[in-house]
């Protein structure tokens, strides 16, 4: 009995120790610098967001927070090193619709669970899309390209950030809703994807708006119409695909920050509170409004309710859509 209560005592005192050295650990978070893994090629929207965003965290947590792209699978290489990281805060994924809703439902596999391996920390920006063509195609309005699209089925192919991404998944759910076929060519990133969209090697694209609002301005990409309910506020110019002939059409992305399930709270708070900071910055609001980006900025627990949220709506999308992918 004496033997079995000293066994006793010595788990508490155990667990207590334990629960010191973790509050002890997270007071000092950070003491080194912090990767924040953007799982797509430099050059795309979730790119873009990520470094702004981390410039402006790390004016805040003190240490230097590095932006490392880990490319591949549409998201799947990245998420997954994040997923089996230490789950110390010193790794974070800059995480999408793409790695948090749709790859799980796309993908017969992924290498990680989009609810139990990871810690939420906070949904940063809603980003509208955007169908963008070459300007040497014929085609002004998305009336004009589905005239083309259904004069010759076998001849246009459209470019994507990857297989299961939102921007592929944006091109199949146009093709299913208007009865038209393109070819999809897949691409590690919407940075080389735009590269050859711009050089006319593919004529089509549907794109995160950041990335495409440059070259949009400059007249090296056409337009057609963005993807959202409403019109973009920093081109209101630019009718929706619903207004443009597909009535109910709309797809989005998002950005938010997730560290690897097991993170201490305190940890997971620290980051949250960085990153509401940031947001909150005047020139990163600035910044933000100029991708016509929406600043949430949430909690832990808003991000989760999100996420599950998300998958809820995607699942009868994509099977509505028929997109299913090894």
């Amino acid at each position: 009995m004496q033997m079995m209560t000293l066994t006793r005592r010595a788990l508490i005192a155990g667990a207590a120790f334990l629960s010191l050295a973790a509050s002890g650990f997270a007071a000092g978070f950070p003491e080194r610098q912090v990767t924040l893994v953007v799982p797509f090629a430099a050059g795309g929207s979730t790119d873009v967001v990520a470094r702004i965003v981390a410039q402006k965290m790390a004016d805040d947590l003190g240490e230097q927070v590095i932006v490392q792209n880990v490319a591949g699978a549409g998201g799947n290489l990245g998420a997954g090193q994040v997923a089996r990281a230490e789950a110390d805060g010193y790794t974070i994924l800059m995480g999408t619709v793409a790695t948090h809703a749709l790859n799980p439902l796309i993908l017969k596999s992924t290498p990680y669970d989009a609810v139990k391996d990871f810690a939420p920390v906070s949904l940063l920006v809603v980003v509208p899309n955007v169908l963008v063509v070459n300007p040497e195609l014929p085609a002004k309005t998305v009336g004009e390209l589905l005239a083309l699209l259904k004069a010759d089925p076998e001849k246009y192919s459209y470019a994507s950030s990857g297989n299961g991404t939102p921007l592929h998944l944006s091109g199949e759910l146009f093709k299913s809703m208007a009865g038209v076929s393109m070819q999809h060519i897949p691409y590690k990133g919407a940075g080389p994807a735009l590269n050859d969209v711009i050089g006319n090697q593919v004529p089509i694209m549907f794109d995160n708006l950041p990335s495409s609002s440059g070259h949009i301005t400059s007249g090296t990409l056409r337009a057609l119409a963005v993807t959202t309910k409403e019109r973009a506020a920093s081109f209101p110019d630019i009718p929706t695909v619903a207004e443009s002939g597909i009535p109910g059409y709309e797809t989005y992305t998002w950005n938010a920050l997730f560290a690897p399930a097991g993170t201490p709270p305190e940890v997971v708070a620290r980051l949250n509170a960085a990153a509401k900071k940031a947001m909150a910055d005047p020139a990163v609001a600035e910044r933000m409004k100029e991708f016509s980006a929406t600043i949430v900025a949430s909690s832990p627990e808003e991000l989760g309710a999100h996420v599950a949220a998300e998958i809820a709506k995607w699942t009868p999308i994509i099977r509505d859509a028929n997109v299913q992918m090894d």
